[in-house]
């Protein structure tokens, strides 16, 4: 009777467990958005929705507080990914790059919780990381973003992160045209979102999100991201060691047509221009040495892209936050860039951290103003405040910004002092000594053909040239001539690397070497190569870039304007 007593006590538990695996499987298997498990709903938007098909209208207060709830219980009921998305799909016959500037078309088939290359070098995928770590609140803010990029942004954040360590993710709705963009995510697990009752532009609403933000360290990022494996911790474990670090990921490259995840070079940082724009520059040679022996350390970098970082909640506070009177977009990651490295602080890439973004030609969106105009007052404001003298580079470099006007900046000159930052001189000597301070020797311009002017195309080393409508903003289009016969695009010069007609010039090295030096012939005004009877050409700019042809002067093609 004992045995059979036993038997029977057994036979119930063994029942139980498998009646609890039975039930765990349905439960995971009914619906393949289980796998997501992003996607969520917290406790109270279940409620909501139960409160709303019974009768109750948008406005109930179950449904408000649903948009405002930071409750963390979650439900296995989950978010209405297909028909969040199709309510913001595109019409019939619209163009697919008409509202955001990339295919959103290729966008929206994609789900939100895709499969990506794992992009990171192979020392990075054996780095383990304490579990004890600071949690985050990702700040995310949006203007009319795609719903597809938007949500996928959220997804990769909570899939791809421990758990632990999301304490939150707020969205900032910069007044975009559908309020639903963002008010439909707050179902989902851990997100809040806020809305400005105008547009305020990224400076304020991120700091609109950092002051809401309750976790100890903040994360930023763009809207249209998607992080990558294990790309939470590395920058969390950098600025746990050193608050007064701001570390930022590896910025892979989300194609704007196809959607494809391309992973980027790490043996790059940030730098910028004397017109203040903000480029890609490869390491030295000697870092890129030091990387090869280890590809996991940071990378020290004088200028972030500013889209995606990792900054301590007090130190942010401390530092200042963002210049409130900045307007829109642009020029915020120049000044705060500045002012980390001038008040105490570092900037680093963190290489075993990856995050993809998709990158665009131009912005989906209008700025009130203009955008050149904006851009022109936003960097105006970082240039006065924190180059001292050094802000005349830019003014020569872009001489129209000096017409625009930038507003009061006396609050940023008292937080400057009251921080007893260091002087732009500083910074150039510790920071960014390879950025060439331009000599009085050499003339400073835009070399032009009529409407088009000589411009590196984006390309770096060993690159070609090739005529693209002026802009007259510098950048790609800004050129030195030195009294030593070089032109120069900052530490790039003009080079022939073969001494025969028709040979396309590429940018090296500036080595004061004979294959680098030219004669400006004004008579004609032909730039003609020192040693040989062969001038600068664009007939063929279209076809292989500028070369070299038997100098003409009567050849529009071979006449060339220093526009300064």
């Amino acid at each position: 009777m004992i045995r059979m007593r036993r038997n029977v006590k057994i036979l119930v538990l063994f029942s139980m467990a498998w009646m609890f695996v039975i039930l765990y499987y349905l439960q995971t298997t009914r619906d393949p958005k289980a796998e997501n498990r992003a996607l969520r709903l917290k406790e109270s938007a279940t409620m909501a929705q139960y409160a709303d098909d019974s009768g109750q209208g948008p406005g109930s207060p179950l449904v408000i507080q649903s948009f405002e709830s930071t409750d963390g219980r979650v439900t296995w009921n989950y978010f209405d990914e297909s028909g969040y998305i199709s309510n913001g799909g595109l019409r019939a016959g619209e163009d697919p790059y008409i509202r955001n500037r990339f295919n959103q078309e290729a966008s929206d088939n994609l789900p939100s919780n895709r499969d990506i290359p794992d992009t990171r070098n192979a020392m990075c995928k054996k780095k383990s990381y304490t579990r004890d770590l600071p949690s985050t609140s990702v700040i995310i803010t949006f203007h009319n973003e795609a719903r597809s990029t938007l949500l996928r942004t959220i997804v990769s954040v909570l899939n791809r992160s421990p758990e632990h360590l999301i304490k939150e993710i707020i969205l900032v709705d910069d007044f975009s045209d559908n309020p639903a963009d963002g008010e439909e995510l707050a179902k989902i697990q851990k997100v809040r979102v806020f809305r400005n009752e105008k547009r305020e532009g990224l400076m304020r609403s991120r700091v609109r999100g950092a002051d809401a933000a309750t976790a100890e360290v903040l994360t930023f990022l763009d809207s249209h991201c998607e992080c990558n494996t294990n790309w939470l911790q590395p920058l969390l474990e950098r600025v746990a060691e050193d608050p007064t670090r701001v570390v930022c990921p590896v910025i892979d490259v989300i194609s704007m047509d196809t959607f494809q995840y391309i992973g980027a070079s790490a043996d790059l940082r940030g730098g910028f221009d004397w017109n203040l724009v903000f480029k890609w520059e490869y390491l030295s040679p000697t870092d890129r040495q030091s990387r090869q022996r280890d590809p996991t350390q940071a990378i020290r970098t004088p200028m972030i892209a500013g889209g995606l970082f990792v900054i301590n909640k007090k130190y942010f506070d401390k530092l200042g936050k963002y210049d409130m009177k900045m307007d829109i977009w642009g020029g915020e990651n120049l000044e705060i860039s500045f002012r980390v490295w001038q008040c105490g602080g570092s900037l680093e890439i963190i290489p075993c951290s990856r995050v993809g973004h998709v990158f665009r030609k131009r912005h989906p969106y209008s700025f009130p103003g203009g955008s050149g105009n904006v851009f022109a007052r936003n960097t105006r404001r970082a240039a006065e405040v924190w180059m001292d003298d050094y802000k005349n580079y830019y003014y020569g470099a872009v001489p129209l910004a000096r017409n625009v006007p930038f507003g009061s900046i006396q609050e940023r000159l008292e937080l400057k002092e009251r921080l007893q930052c260091k002087p732009f001189k500083w910074y150039l000597n510790n920071v960014y000594p390879e950025l060439s301070v331009p000599h009085a020797s050499t003339n400073y311009g835009s070399l032009r053909q009529g409407i088009f002017c000589l411009d590196t195309m984006g390309h770096l080393l060993d690159g070609t040239v090739a005529l693209y409508q002026c802009h007259n903003t510098g950048g790609n289009q800004e050129w030195g001539l030195t009294s030593g016969g070089s032109i120069k695009h900052h530490d790039l010069c003009l080079t022939l690397d073969k001494y025969v007609k028709g040979v396309q010039v590429i940018m090296r090295i500036c080595d004061g070497s004979d294959n680098q030096k030219w004669k400006y012939i004004e008579s004609g005004s032909l730039l003609k190569h020192s040693k040989l009877p062969l001038c600068l050409d664009s007939r063929f700019t279209d076809i292989k870039g500028i070369t070299v042809e038997k100098c003409n002067p009567n050849l529009e093609t071979q006449r060339w304007q220093l526009a300064t």
